[in-house]
């Protein structure tokens, strides 16, 4: 029995959670990498030397592992998820399908990890964008209480996934060679080179999906009586999210405090110098395994206030990282 398959590996979600397994040291034999559909010899490269086949979710049997991680569509969730239920596997829900379900718990390690106590085999576990919104806040959010987030997020064209990176790639090259970019407008609904789109995800209302998930996956985690006011934005990046964060605690925070109790936290580096060049960009952090913490300092502008901001390699350091430390504490239940 294997140990461990991942649905959606085309997604950058799932991928790098593929590479991580393989850098922990989880063997090609005990992975299944799963799609929707895939041809028959269809592989992918598993860590320096492996590869895996790259089965069909139609034909397979969910029986044959131990959990699986679903890190495709919500719509792929919701149509595969119950044969998993089915089989009695392990269930860890990457796919947005799960939000607000409250027999469902959120997890973000080392947040709320006594809420797999009651998931019954199954947890959910938010967004890359999430999870790297409140990495930093864990012992900010414990000692201080957080009563208020106000966040606005800079992601790459990954959040599109490979067609949205070709989409930039092919825009820019096409505006140096002064040709038209008519065939190459699909993914986005704005020109996206040399461009900022205030907006990221489907329309729902007045705010989009994206700007939804952050306020609905933080009160999972956090609580429902956190504020959460979410502006998204996708910026001519190739990887990673970048984004300003400001807090307001119900208690006393004072920045130097707030910058002693991040520094302490797995997968958090703080680099922040205030000179020219003393913080980290969305380039500084690809293939980067921590979420960069800079420009920390007192919000004045309310009681009890902080704001920073923070990059990363989203999918890998955030989510696909928080999704392997949910899976190891999922099979100690």
């Amino acid at each position: 029995m294997r140990k461990i398959a991942v649905v959606g590996i085309e997604g950058g979600i799932g991928r790098e959670v593929l590479n991580l397994l393989a850098e922990q040291g989880v063997g090609s034999a005990d992975v299944a990498a799963l799609e929707a559909r895939s041809a028959l010899g269809n592989t992918l490269s598993y860590g320096e030397e492996d590869e895996i086949d790259v089965l069909g979710l139609d034909n397979f049997d969910f029986a044959q592992v131990k959990t699986v991680v679903f890190a495709g569509s919500a719509e792929l969730t919701k149509r595969y998820m119950a044969q998993a239920q089915k089989a009695g596997v392990k269930i860890i829900d990457a796919s947005g399908y799960s939000i607000g379900n409250p027999d469902v718990p959120m997890i973000l390690a080392g947040v709320n990890d006594d809420c797999l106590d009651k998931s019954h085999g199954m947890a959910a576990v938010p967004s890359a964008g999430t999870a790297q919104l409140l990495l930093p806040l864990r012992a900010v959010a414990q000692k201080y209480r957080i009563k208020r987030l106000v966040v606005s997020t800079y992601a790459s064209a990954s959040a599109y996934g490979r067609a949205g990176m070709d989409e930039l790639f092919n825009q820019t090259r096409k505006i140096f060679m002064n040709e038209t970019l008519a065939d190459d407008q699909t993914v986005f609904h704005k020109q996206i080179a040399f461009n900022v789109i205030p907006h990221l995800g489907d329309f729902i209302g007045e705010e989009t999906s994206a700007e939804w998930a952050f306020n609905a996956e933080t009160k999972q985690i956090l609580g429902g009586d956190v504020k959460v006011h979410a502006n998204c934005a996708v910026v001519p990046a190739f990887v990673g999210m970048a984004m300003y964060v400001n807090v307001e605690c119900e208690h006393e925070i004072d920045a130097d405090e707030a910058r002693a109790e991040i520094k302490k936290t797995k997968g958090v580096v703080v680099f922040d110098k205030q000179t020219d060049g003393g913080y980290v960009t969305l380039h500084d952090t690809q293939g980067e395994d921590g979420v960069y913490v800079s420009r920390l300092r007192q919000d004045t502008s309310v009681d009890n206030g902080i704001s920073f901001w923070c990059a990363a390699d989203a999918e890998r350091a955030a989510g696909a990282r928080n999704i392997i430390e949910v899976w190891k504490l999922l099979t100690t239940k």
